[in-house]
């Protein structure tokens, strides 16, 4: 049986869906609140939707509407940038088919919940648990950003019912996974960790988890260093 078609709890599209099913009500919760702070920034409700069925950028979306509202362009689109810059190690760690359309179209697939839910133990990715995974968050996060936007509620709304919790709460699964299953790795979690509590005293957060990166370089060394 194809690998992309693997029914198992594992792996495979159903893997992906089922994953991405409960990834999907966090995304559509942080949603919300994005439409509301970007409505609350003098963004237009439909910019704001647009935005996000074109972008699907959580992290880089709050930054570009907040860097804007004060900084400028030229702030918005650094910040932005900056936290975006994640993508381009993660996409090529990803088993993408076909032709350069059908694999900048896959590519799309590459965000944080859906890659971190396919990684595998040993570096690689499972391509149709992520694209799966995605699928059913991209609709979520569009709807989301939607009804928070026209509806306009209070933008302090997800903080104080504890929904920017969510996404911060699903990573930390996942970086508990890895230090329990993986020991080789700890290492290089800890010291991301370590980085990312220190910066975030001195610079935005997300620019703090891009920093967090430099963590992985020890290890990169001396995998490049072995015979």
């Amino acid at each position: 049986m194809e690998a992309g078609r693997t029914t198992a709890s594992g792996g495979g599209w159903r893997a992906g869906f089922a994953v991405g099913a409960g990834f999907g009500v966090g995304a559509f919760a942080l949603a919300v609140g994005f439409g509301a702070a970007a409505v609350a920034q003098g963004w237009p409700a439909w910019l704001a939707t647009l935005m996000s069925a074109i972008v699907f950028a959580g992290g880089a979306q709050f930054a570009l509407v907040m860097a804007f509202a004060g900084g400028g362009m030229s702030a918005a689109l650094g910040a932005a940038t900056l936290i975006n810059l994640r993508f381009i190690p993660m996409a090529l760690t990803s088993e993408f088919k076909g032709g350069a359309w059908r694999r900048s179209l896959e590519a799309q697939a590459v965000v944080d919940a859906s890659w971190a839910a396919a990684r595998a133990p040993d570096g690689s990715v499972d391509r149709a648990k992520m694209l799966g995974a995605t699928l059913v968050q991209w609709p979520a996060w569009v709807a989301g950003t939607a009804i928070g936007a026209y509806l306009a509620p209070e933008p302090a709304l997800a903080r104080a019912i504890g929904l920017d919790l969510v996404f911060p709460g699903f990573f930390l699964v996942f970086v508990l996974d890895i230090v329990r299953t993986e020991s080789r790795r700890r290492g290089t979690v800890v010291l991301a960790v370590l980085v990312t509590a220190s910066m975030c005293w001195l610079v935005p957060p997300g620019v703090a988890v891009m920093a967090a990166s430099a963590a992985a370089l020890p290890a990169l060394l001396r995998r490049r260093a072995a015979p």
